[in-house]
C-alpha cells in the first residue's frame, strides 16, 4: 500500500513539556489508522502538527509527497488534507446549509456548484431534514455530522478525525461507524483519534498508540490489543478483543 502522508521524526515542546516526542508513521492511501492513546498523551497536538495549526520543533509532514509542516491550514486544505475537532464548533448564525456551503466555497466558487454539492453531503451525513435549522440548535450527534459534513463539502484526499465518537450513545456512535466507513469506501484516507476502544478496533485497519508523546506501538488491532505494554499503558486486563 502505497503512503499518502508520512510523519517523520515530529517533536512538539511547549517550555519544559515535550507533548509530541519523535514520532513517525505512514498513512497508506485508502486506509483508515487508529490513533489512541490517554488523555494528555499527544494525540491531538500531532494532529494540530499535520494540519498545520502548529508547526513542529524539529520532524517533518510529507502529504502527497510534498513537505507541509510549514504552511498554514488553509493552504494544507486547499492540498485536500482536513481535518475536524474534538469540540464541535459551527458557525452558530449560520443554518446548517448555510455551514456546509463554507467547505464547498473552497473548491467550487460557483454557488450554484456549491449548493448541489452542500446539500449532496448533508444527504450523505443525514441531516437534510435539519439543513434549514440554525446549527446552534442541534443536538450533539447532529453537531458532530455537521462537523463531518462541512469537512467533507472541501472534498478531502486526507481527513483527521479527532473523537468524533465521543458523548454519543451507542446507537449514534454505530452509525457513525457506517459513515466513516462509507466515507474511506469512497476513497478517503482517514487518521481518526478516538477513545471509544470497540468502535475504533472494529473501524481501523492499523492503530497507533502515542503514550506520553511518543509512538509505543503500531499494528493490526488484534496485536495492539494483545501488546503487553500497550494493556499496561492504556488498555487495562479488561480489555479483550476476538482473534483475527
Amino acid at each position: 500500500m502505497s503512503s499518502i502522508l508520512s510523519v517523520r521524526n515530529a517533536t512538539k515542546r511547549f517550555g519544559g513539556l515535550t507533548a509530541v516526542d519523535n514520532v513517525s508513521l505512514e498513512l497508506g492511501q485508502g486506509e483508515i489508522l487508529g490513533i489512541i492513546g490517554p488523555n494528555g498523551a499527544g494525540k491531538t497536538t500531532l494532529f494540530n502538527l499535520i494540519s498545520g495549526a502548529m508547526r513542529p520543533d524539529e520532524g517533518e509532514v510529507v502529504f502527497d509527497g510534498e513537505r507541509i509542516e510549514r504552511m498554514p491550514p488553509h493552504l494544507i486544505a486547499g492540498r485536500g488534507l482536513v481535518r475536524t475537532f474534538q469540540v464541535v464548533k459551527p458557525f452558530s448564525g449560520l443554518t446548517v446549509f448555510e455551514n456546509v456551503m463554507v467547505g464547498a466555497f473552497l473548491r467550487r466558487p460557483d454557488p450554484l456548484e456549491s449548493e448541489a454539492h452542500a446539500l449532496s453531503m448533508l444527504e450523505f451525513t443525514g441531516l437534510i431534514p435539519s439543513a434549514d435549522r440554525p446549527a446552534k440548535g442541534l443536538t450533539l450527534a447532529s453537531r458532530k455530522r455537521l462537523e463531518l459534513a462541512r469537512a467533507l463539502a472541501t472534498d478531502p484526499r486526507v481527513l483527521l478525525l479527532d473523537e468524533v465518537l465521543a458523548g454519543l450513545t451507542p446507537t449514534e456512535g454505530a452509525e457513525m461507524v457506517e459513515v466513516v466507513k462509507s466515507i474511506r469506501d469512497g476513497g478517503v484516507s482517514l487518521l481518526v483519534i478516538e477513545h471509544v476502544m470497540a468502535a475504533i478496533m472494529a473501524l481501523s485497519d492499523r492503530i497507533a498508540v502515542i503514550h506520553h508523546g511518543e509512538l509505543l506501538a503500531i499494528g493490526k488491532p488484534a496485536q495492539i490489543a494483545k501488546d503487553p505494554r500497550v494493556v499496561e499503558a492504556y488498555l487495562g486486563e479488561e480489555f479483550q478483543i476476538a482473534p483475527d
